[in-house]
Parts: C-alpha cells; sequence; structure tokens
C-alpha cells in the first residue's frame, strides 16, 4: 500500500518514534512524505521514502493531487491543535476533505495512527487493493 506522512512541525519528532515503533509494518510498504518530515523519518528508521516537496512550497497539493488520482490508500498526519497557523489549518482541511471524498483512511493523531497500522497488518485494509490495485506497486 501507498502510505503519506506529514506532520506539523511540533509533531515531527512523534512522527518519527512512531515510525520507529512501528518500522516493521511500514517495511512492507510505499512510504511518501512531505521533505522535512521525511527526511526525518528516513534517517531515524532506514526506511526508503519517497519525499514530496516541503508544506509551504507545495507538498501538500502533491499530496492532495495523488490522493485525488487515488494513488494514496493512507495518509498519518499528526497535527497539533494547540499552535494555530491559518496556512496549516488550511492544509490539514484539505487534506481532510480529499480523504473523505476518495475513502482513503486518515489518522491526525497517535492513536487513531495506531489503529490504523495495527490494522493494515492484519489485513483490515486490504478492500483498498480492490479500489487501488496499483496499491501493490510503487507507483510514486
Amino acid at each position: 500500500m501507498n502510505i503519506t506522512l506529514m506532520s506539523h512541525d511540533t509533531k515531527k519528532e512523534l512522527m518519527v518514534q512512531f515510525c520507529i515503533a512501528y518500522r516493521g509494518i511500514l517495511a512492507k510498504h510505499n512510504i511518501c512524505a512531505t521533505n522535512t518530515t521525511g527526511k526525518l523519518v528516513s534517517e531515524a528508521t532506514g526506511l526508503p521514502i519517497t519525499l514530496f516537496l516541503p508544506r509551504a512550497q507545495g507538498g501538500v497539493q502533491q499530496v492532495g493531487a495523488r490522493i485525488a488520482y487515488n494513488e494514496i490508500d493512507l495518509v498519518l498526519y499528526f497535527t497539533d491543535p494547540n499552535v494555530y497557523d491559518a496556512q496549516q489549518d488550511k492544509s490539514l482541511l484539505e487534506i481532510l476533505r480529499l480523504c473523505d471524498l476518495h475513502n482513503v483512511p486518515i489518522a491526525t493523531n497517535v492513536a487513531t495512527a495506531e489503529m490504523l497500522i495495527l490494522g493494515l497488518q492484519r489485513g483490515d485494509l486490504d478492500w483498498r487493493m480492490v479500489i487501488n490495485p496499483k496499491s501493490k506497486i510503487n507507483i510514486l
């Protein structure tokens, strides 16, 4: 499956720790991420990660386009509800809207991300392969 990682600045370390903890599961899938998040996770885990542009330079739009073209099966977007940034909030809302529109599971916190990752390991998200047969191969 094609999994996308994104995180607000204050949640990048949490994303890194999450990916270290679930490296074994993530290693079986294609991972892509916005630039800074992806570099941090890749350096900490050794996972190969396709990097998009940084969020502010168009990374969110790249992720959004791939969701719209059914090229992403799962989004982990760790957000910080205590930090208000109008641009980040707009980016988050756009990704949430596209995930809802195209039935792409999304987690915005570590508790939901853990449920999705464990479900992925059990095969609970195999229905995505019916919707997106290309998710079996690396299309990114």
